[in-house]
């Protein structure tokens, strides 16, 4: 496994009391495939991802991220498992409107120290792989809202991550656009062998993952997609 997420219980104060996120969640991800999570708003969806990114500590339970158990890591530590372990893929892409295609990429391989030529060939390589290889010099404004989470999705690969994570990836895009990025994920995680979760609202598009995970009232249940 690449995720593990074991008997992990995360509670926010509410008031004089304690809102239970996550409820004794265990979640294991394997390499090379995609587990959608689903469930109503505020079910604690965004809290699972947010674990699962080391961005949160749950107050029991344990994380495991490519073999690394994350309790008692410090803040530095994280830090650098984040780099060099896990790529987030935002609900927005968030581009940076100076840069192209390829830069905001390059930008990434910078943070992890590569060489600009390296970095330039990798990016090049990503952009290629999500179907945009004619596009690495337009900016953001050049670029429609699918080929915009496309440079997000590969942007988020940069660094050869083996877990994805990935936030409502489709919630801006129509039916035939957000098709076509589940099914790009899909092939990617296949491809590069992630462990991805991906969380979304849209079943509709569920076809193609491996395991849906239902989240209600902070309880995780484990289903298999409809063929």
């Amino acid at each position: 496994m690449s995720l593990e997420l074991t008997d992990v219980t995360l509670t926010y104060p509410d008031g004089d009391t304690r809102l239970t996120a996550l409820d004794r969640v265990t979640l294991d991800v394997p390499r090379g495939t995609v587990t959608a999570v689903v469930g109503p708003s505020g079910s604690g969806k965004s809290s699972l991802l947010a674990v699962a990114a080391t961005l949160v500590t749950p107050d029991s339970g344990t994380v495991t991220v490519d073999g690394t158990p994350t309790a008692g890591l410090s803040r530095s530590d994280l830090t650098e498992l984040r780099r060099r372990s896990i790529g987030i893929v935002f609900q927005q892409p968030n581009l940076l409107p100076a840069l192209t295609a390829a830069e905001q990429l390059q930008v990434m391989a910078g943070i992890d120290g590569r060489s600009p030529g390296r970095a330039r060939g990798r990016a090049l390589e990503l952009l290629d792989a999500v179907g945009l290889a004619g596009q690495a010099g337009r900016r953001p404004h050049q670029l429609s809202g699918g080929q915009r989470q496309r440079v997000n999705i590969a942007r988020a690969l940069m660094n050869d991550p083996t877990v994805l994570l990935v936030d409502e990836p489709t919630s801006a895009l129509d039916h035939e656009r957000g098709a076509a990025v589940m099914d790009l994920l899909t092939r990617l995680t296949h491809r590069r062998a992630t462990a991805t979760v991906l969380v979304t609202h849209d079943r509709a598009l569920l076809t193609s993952v491996d395991r849906i995970a239902e989240v209600r009232d902070g309880r995780l249940t484990l289903t298999a997609p409809a063929r």
